[in-house]
């Protein structure tokens, strides 16, 4: 029977007061059944009919990057564990997730910490609803939540005493209500090229997708991760850089941390165009092999304001000029010592970081480091 259910993802969007957080971001699975059947008598009244189909509901309150992941793991993980459980043991078709004894039944619906100071929590339920009724059902949920759904007084009020915090809305959206709602949110802070690469892996992974980052950097969808071209390289043939070349390139790389930031909290790789995958955090651009015969090469730091230390440059002292070998993009607070450690390693040069304390770039736009007096 379970195989002809269809299953209806969507949220409780919980708007926090100013300065309120809750107590903790699990409910005990009595906490989680109460609520669950609060929830469910809201829908009773939302969506007339709703009592053919299961309701599931998981007790955690998430971010919404939680939720919007590839393969929608959280909502794939409540759906899994309520098709297990026979209607016959559920309280009028309602079963609900809670934590026993500090533990939730499976790992993806534990929240992540890192992610709990935002100013709405969610927590992830669905109807799995008659294959010959979801159709109607899923436009039901598109039409009435989106109008009106505002959850209960009762409910409300549940989750506030529970959780120790007050609550300036509680509604009920779709999940596609919240992947429109995070459309918004990332346009409106300038990252619309960003929400174009996280909806391709979201809803047609099997697509190739590209879009152009407000300064110009090309970006590609393509079989779960998404690609930037060599920055360096890029940036110096690209003839839209403006007047101020090193500010402009500033400007590239902190726009690609802010892409960077938001790729990983979805779980979206971030790779460079021809170099192969390495540990989420920082970049390299690899341009050449160490010349034996040459200096030991050293690790140069363009600096930039706001950016700290924006790039790192290993390069061979060379008479005249500096035989570049590599850069390195830190994107992650914590990726520049592990960034510097395999630059140095990789390229046996020291450890010790030669700082610029601007971004230096050569006569075609890219970066560069200090030539040797020729003598």
């Amino acid at each position: 029977m379970n195989e002809s259910l269809i299953a209806c993802p969507a949220v409780l969007a919980l708007e926090l007061a100013d300065g309120e957080m809750p107590d903790r971001l699990e409910l005990t699975r009595d906490e989680a059944q109460a609520l669950a059947g609060l929830v469910a008598d809201d829908l009773r009244t939302l969506l007339p009919g709703v009592e053919a189909s299961r309701f599931a509901l998981a007790g955690a309150l998430f971010d919404g990057v939680e939720l919007l992941r590839p393969g929608f793991p959280v909502f794939a993980t409540l759906e899994e564990l309520a098709r297990r459980v026979p209607r016959v043991v559920t309280a009028g078709g309602v079963v609900a997730f809670g934590s026993h004894e500090g533990h939730m039944p499976a790992q993806p619906l534990v929240p992540d910490p890192h992610y709990a100071g935002g100013p709405m929590r969610l927590v992830p339920w669905m109807l799995l609803a008659p294959a010959d009724q979801a159709e109607d059902l899923s436009q039901a949920m598109e039409r009435e939540l989106a109008a009106k759904g505002e959850a209960g007084t009762a409910t409300a009020d549940f989750l506030m005493r529970t959780l120790g915090m007050r609550l300036e809305h509680a509604r009920y959206l779709s999940r596609d209500d919240l992947l429109a709602l995070t459309c918004v949110q990332y346009e409106h802070v300038n990252l619309a090229p960003l929400w174009t690469m996280l909806e391709a892996a979201l809803l047609t992974p099997y697509k190739q997708e590209t879009a152009l980052g407000s300064r110009g950097l090309p970006l590609r969808y393509a079989e779960g991760r998404v690609g930037i071209p060599g920055l360096a390289d890029w940036f110096a043939r690209d003839a839209s850089k403006g007047g101020n070349a090193a500010h402009e390139f500033a400007g590239t790389l902190f726009e690609l941390r802010q892409y960077a930031a938001l790729l990983t909290a979805h779980h979206v790789p971030l790779d460079m165009d021809g170099m192969p995958p390495g540990p989420a955090g920082y970049l390299v651009e690899a341009l050449a092999e160490a010349d034996p015969a040459a200096e030991a090469p050293r690790l140069y730091a363009h600096e930039a304001p706001g950016l700290g230390m924006a790039a790192i440059t290993v390069a061979q002292p060379v008479p005249g000029k500096a035989r570049i070998l590599a850069h390195g993009y830190p994107l992650a607070p914590d990726a520049l010592v592990p960034l510097l450690e395999t630059l140095a390693e990789r390229y046996g040069a020291a450890s010790e970081v030669q700082t610029l304390g601007r971004v230096m770039l050569d006569g075609e736009g890219a970066l560069t480091a200090p030539a040797p007096a020729l003598h």
